[in-house]
């Protein structure tokens, strides 16, 4: 089996000599938040008390009540005065993001699924994997900023015939955001098409410019049960928790069903004293405070390595909205750097770590022989200040400025 993307980064380092904690190296390839404690935020859970109850497995669909806890975190956020409300029959837990996706995957049709390029690097092998659908890729033109215009987004859906669209919002790596009337738009042709609209949301918290709150495609949802949409989320990014692995999937209560079954084969379930503990998560107070915390700390962050790159020489086409990355082109640096493999090799000698961008051009079967991000990197701004500037400093003696 291949290593993808970061997992193939990561190996590479520790080939070299990293660790987490090692004081010399500097991981701007990290795909996680820094998980210590923010400034406004609520305190980290540490220690989790467990019942006999929760030594037992638990449904695989989920704990009744996180469920419910995921459809009232919406309600509240997403759809206040609206006649339509998720219940806990609209939610399926998951043991993380990948595995909420895979169930997604497995329980598709034989329909023809549209896909980003650029885009998050497992969905590459998420979508070799089962044969019941076939993958699309659409491509987002820089120039653009990377966005998809909705008039542009109908021509895919309609020309293409998709039968579903799967996307990050923000995108993981270009920090592409799609918000109010924009995001409003897609969901209304995903109604209209009948096109089954999969939003990864994993990243809905970290969004800038001035934007207040989360974003999601929730809020534009008209009837929770026959809107095809489907949201995918978790405690993962969006309130620093990686290694609890735990995610959910909200959409029509016959979707969840069966999205459960596929469970039921593929990962049997979440971890069960931890969806017990992530239900305090999803209050509304706790999850306010750690969304105005995240906006105040990685904004801080986000600021800093963009000055930094473009001070190096990096070009930025589009400074990213959301999430915790940078996606750079390496079009204006000496010849020898331009090359996102060679570039990676040589910053891993600095003890710096980035990924390329040729992994996150999505190529399910390696269909396409060549990639078009051969001369781009992602750099992610989601470790702790120290950390970005170590690596700061480490691509500086690299390109000698």
């Amino acid at each position: 089996m291949p290593r993808t993307g970061v997992i193939h980064v990561m190996h590479r380092a520790r080939a070299l000599g990293f660790t987490p904690d090692h004081p010399e190296w500097a991981n701007l390839g990290q795909g996680a938040p820094s998980t210590a404690e923010l400034p406004g935020a609520a305190p980290r859970i540490e220690r989790i008390a467990c019942d006999t109850w929760d030594l037992e497995y638990a449904p695989v669909v989920g704990r009744r009540d996180l469920r419910q806890k995921v459809a009232e975190f919406y309600n509240h956020f997403h759809r206040q005065g609206k006649a339509s409300q998720y219940t806990w029959r609209n939610v399926c837990i998951a043991p993380g993001g990948r595995a909420a996706l895979t169930r997604v995957a497995a329980a598709l049709g034989n329909v023809n699924l549209g896909h980003f390029i650029p885009d998050y690097t497992a969905y590459e092998e998420l979508l070799s994997v089962f044969r019941s659908f076939t993958s699309i890729p659409i491509l987002l033109d820089p120039k653009s900023g990377y966005r998809m215009a909705p008039s542009d987004l109908e021509r895919e859906i309609v020309c293409r015939g998709l039968g579903a669209l799967l996307a990050s919002n923000p995108c993981n790596p270009t920090g592409r955001l799609v918000a109010g009337e924009e995001l409003a738009q897609w969901v209304a042709l995903s109604r209209r098409h009948d096109c089954a609209l999969i939003m990864d949301e994993f990243y809905a918290h970290y969004v800038y410019g001035g934007r207040e709150g989360r974003v999601s495609a929730a809020e534009f949802v008209e009837d929770v049960d026959r809107d095809p949409v489907l949201v995918v989320d978790g405690v993962t990014k969006n309130w620093r928790y990686p290694g609890w692995r735990l995610g959910w999937i909200l959409g029509p209560a016959e979707v969840v069903e069966a999205v459960a079954s596929a469970g039921s084969f593929l990962d049997g379930g979440a971890n069960h004293p931890l969806q017990r503990a992530a239900a305090d998560l999803l209050s509304p107070e706790v999850a306010e405070r750690e969304m105005a915390a995240i906006r105040a700390e990685f904004g801080r962050k986000r600021e800093y390595l963009l000055r930094a790159l473009q001070g190096l020489g990096f070009v930025v086409e589009a400074a990213p909205e959301g999430a915790f990355y940078v996606w750079a082109s390496l079009e204006a640096l000496p010849a020898k750097f331009r090359d996102a493999m060679v570039f990676f090799e040589r910053a891993l000698e600095e003890k710096v770590i980035v990924v390329p961008g040729q992994f996150f051009d999505v190529n399910p079967g390696k269909r396409r022989p060549h990639s078009c991000y051969r001369d781009h990197l992602r750099l992610s701004f989601g470790p702790d200040m120290e950390v970005l500037e170590r690596g700061v400093a480490g691509l500086s003696r690299m390109l000698g400025r």
